[in-house]
């Protein structure tokens, strides 16, 4: 190697104790390091700085994976082509000189000059950041977009109209059960985990595939290529790379959408590998899907429905159906639960799998509930006027109310507009969508005098551990973990312990998707005494439980 480069070298880092310089030289394999300063801990001199970055253990365990396949990749080009000529990843090094890690976060740029299309050698530079890139990357991270969308749009846009005769493709994924890791490691680890991915994307995509990070945990890319193998290569670099954060390990699940027409809107490109992502969600040996024409259908359904979904609130078109809740021994009934239809004015019923996940998605939701609550304070109201004993009625709240103070205010309103008992008018909350902040909501819910349901107990994994200090009242058996664990004399043993020790600890229970006399049974036997499901009933209209519930003292009031 040739002195005056290392000359050069030292003059750029000169006194500077918070960067250093390294080259290396792919056709002699030699290389040499800058004065290190603070750096210093990373390297020797006794072998390629490349080398000495994999696994190094003053590099902190999540930013490891990325790091090592960082420099295995740039390793590696002198028996491959050069994809482009600058790679850049962040990552925090430990600067303690004690047992007790100190870390800092460090940029890494490596340059790679070429000779023949062949690398030659790459200058790589390693600095601390400075407190305005420290504070400007904490900005990014507090956004749920990385990129602005409109900026996301208009690089996507371009490299389309770029691409010239290479293929093209949207790539959509996300964390396969994502909410999980919230559940059991936090919200604040969730988010770490999420700004990983999304810096993990600036170091593998680089400026020529636009990537952004469009809400929650769904990430898309846009790709050009050569060949399909180039592209499912793309998406092995990304698994490979972000599957893991520090010892957590999840499953990436990726939507593809190949683009044939590219001057199609990108947001209708990423619709196609949303559904395709959504295709194999429950898929557990695949983790890629690709859109296909006979999805068709969905995409048009989606329209459909965005397109309608105010005018059919606006006329009516949702209407509330109860589901009964039987008392097992008598029976009769306790209780109802709110669900909504969509009975469409042509098309008939609209099912709730086709429109909820959409409603969510866009926060539509929100008015949904709120209608939904209303018309139970309105069944519950239109009782007590009749001089009946008015049942309780649960309504769903979803997660994304959750994450709205004001939702609590906007609940008690509907409950003092219409001058119902709160304990009539009960909150329905699934299970997995309880984190730090919805843990405060769920609280000032209680604290407000709702009796507090827990859907789907059984669904998540952190159901036992929750129960210790839970603020609920009733947790209710989801139907799938139920029947499921019918199937065998050991899951039955595991339900009617979770019977027996809800009981103890003071939780009222209710059964869904009961079936058969069987199952009634042997949940009243096993200590459940509140049970819905088609055995008893399937959800019906306002005026039809009237009927079942209170028969001809309605009718006559």
């Amino acid at each position: 190697m040739g002195k005056s480069i290392g000359q050069a070298m030292a003059d750029f880092v000169g006194t500077n104790d918070n960067m250093c310089v390294f080259v290396y030289d792919y056709n002699d394999d030699t290389y040499e390091i800058s004065p290190i300063g603070k750096i210093g801990v990373l390297f020797s001199n006794a072998s390629n700085p490349l080398v000495q970055l994999c696994e190094n253990e003053k590099i902190h365990p999540a930013d490891s994976v990325m790091v090592t396949a960082f420099c295995r990749d740039l390793l590696n080009l002198k028996n491959g082509k050069v994809p482009d000529d600058r790679f850049a990843v962040n990552f925090r090094i430990d600067l303690s000189e004690t047992d007790e890690p100190l870390y800092k976060w460090a940029t890494i740029t490596v340059i790679i000059k070429t000779e023949n299309e062949a690398p030659s050698y790459i200058v790589g530079h390693i600095r601390l950041m400075n407190s305005a890139e420290l504070q400007k990357k904490l900005a990014l991270d507090s956004f749920t977009n990385d990129k602005h969308p409109n900026v996301f749009n208009s690089c996507a846009v371009n490299a389309l109209k770029n691409s010239g005769d290479k293929n093209a493709a949207v790539v959509q994924f996300d964390i396969k059960q994502f909410k999980l890791i919230n559940a059991k490691h936090g919200e604040k680890l969730g988010t770490e985990i999420l700004n990983y991915i999304s810096e993990g994307l600036d170091s593998i995509c680089g400026s020529d595939k636009p990537h952004i990070r469009l809400s929650a945990d769904v990430f898309t890319v846009v790709v050009t290529y050569d060949d399909r193998g180039e592209l499912e290569k793309f998406i092995e670099n990304i698994k490979e790379r972000l599957s893991c954060y520090g010892d957590i390990k999840y499953k990436l699940v990726f939507g593809i959408f190949e683009v044939a027409d590219k001057s199609i809107p990108v947001r209708h490109m990423g619709d196609r590998a949303a559904i395709a992502r959504q295709g194999i969600k429950n898929n557990a040996l695949c983790d890629v899907g690709y859109y296909t024409e006979n999805q068709k259908d969905t995409l048009l359904n989606r329209k459909f429905i965005e397109d309608r979904m105010y005018y059919a609130l606006e006329h009516n078109e949702f209407v509330m159906y109860l589901q009964p809740k039987y008392s097992i021994d008598s029976p009769h009934i306790v209780g109802a639960e709110a669900l909504v239809r969509w009975i469409h004015p042509e098309n008939g019923i609209i099912s709730p799998a086709d429109f909820i996940p959409i409603f969510e998605k866009d926060g539509f939701i929100i008015k949904v509930d709120e209608y939904m609550w209303e018309q139970a304070a309105i069944t519950i109201k239109s009782w007590i006027d009749a001089g009946l004993e008015p049942l309780p009625i649960s309504v769903n709240i979803s997660r994304v109310h959750l994450s709205d103070d004001r939702f609590v205010k906007i609940l008690d309103g509907i409950v003092a507009k219409y001058d119902i008992p709160k304990k009539y008018l009960e909150a329905e909350i699934t299970e997995s969508v309880e984190n730090d902040h919805s843990g405060d909501m769920i609280k000032k819910l209680k604290e407000s005098g709702y009796t507090l349901l827990m859907d789907d107990f059984g669904s998540g994994y952190s159901s036992l551990n929750m129960l210790k200090s839970t603020p609920f009242d009733v947790i209710k058996i989801d139907k799938d973990f139920f029947s499921e664990f019918m199937l065998s004399d050991r899951g039955k043993k595991i339900i009617s312990h979770t019977i027996s020790m809800s009981k103890d600890i003071g939780l009222e229970l209710v059964a869904e998707g009961v079936e058969t006399k069987e199952q009634a049974q042997f949940l009243y036997d096993s200590g459940c005494r509140v049970a819905q499901g088609f055995y008893y009933s399937k959800p019906v209209t306002v005026d039809e439980f009237n009927r079942i519930a209170y028969g001809d003292a309605f009718i006559k009031r």
